[in-house]
């Protein structure tokens, strides 16, 4: 197995994008929470243009600065984790990684020493 044979089939969806906020890869489980604006179609298209405009402007920092920006949202029911993080090649930014993570109802918590 290369190591990113794992990654159509994962059941997060993971989608990624450039430096200029293009996206340029979608997961099948990416594609199917997106499928209602699009799916695998908008590979090629500008993410930041998929966003109202405060997402919109948090993504633009995310490019900017390299940040993470982590949160949890509920939609139709159903609870997820959003993690957007940087991807970098030797060291320079190259655009950003949206992971979204279904959450189940009761989420154990561990305190690890």
């Amino acid at each position: 197995m290369t190591a990113t044979e794992w990654i159509p089939e994962f059941p997060a969806a993971i989608t990624v994008c450039d430096a200029d906020g293009t996206i340029i890869a979608m997961n099948e489980a990416s594609a199917r929470v997106f499928a209602g604006d699009g799916g695998k179609d908008l590979v090629g298209r500008n993410a930041l243009d998929c966003h109202p405009t405060a997402a919109r402007e948090r993504l633009a920092e995310l490019l900017r600065t390299g940040r993470v920006n982590a949160y949890t949202i509920e939609k139709q029911g159903r609870r997820k984790l959003i993690y957007q993080a940087p991807w970098r090649e030797g060291g320079e930014l190259r655009g950003f990684v949206e992971l979204s993570l279904e959450l189940p109802d009761e989420l154990p918590h561990f305190v690890r020493t």
